[in-house]
């Protein structure tokens, strides 16, 4: 079950991360960038999060089970 939800958290995280950079690269991000010097608060959200279900899967994935 655990390595079901490594799984899970490591594809999730893999999907946000490419969402959440090609939305950084659309042209709200970059009107948004033109004014606050920051992409959209859904774009940043999106690759942090999806960093963090990456992380937590590998690290789930790594871990033996006893």
């Amino acid at each position: 079950m655990n390595k079901a939800l490594a799984l899970v958290l490591l594809v999730a995280g893999i999907i946000l991360i490419v969402t959440g950079y090609h939305a950084s690269q659309s042209i709200s991000s970059d009107v948004s960038r033109i004014f606050t010097g920051s992409a959209t608060d859904k774009a940043v959200w999106m690759l942090v999060s999806g960093v963090a279900a990456a992380i937590s899967g590998a690290v789930l994935l790594s871990r033996r089970n006893p």
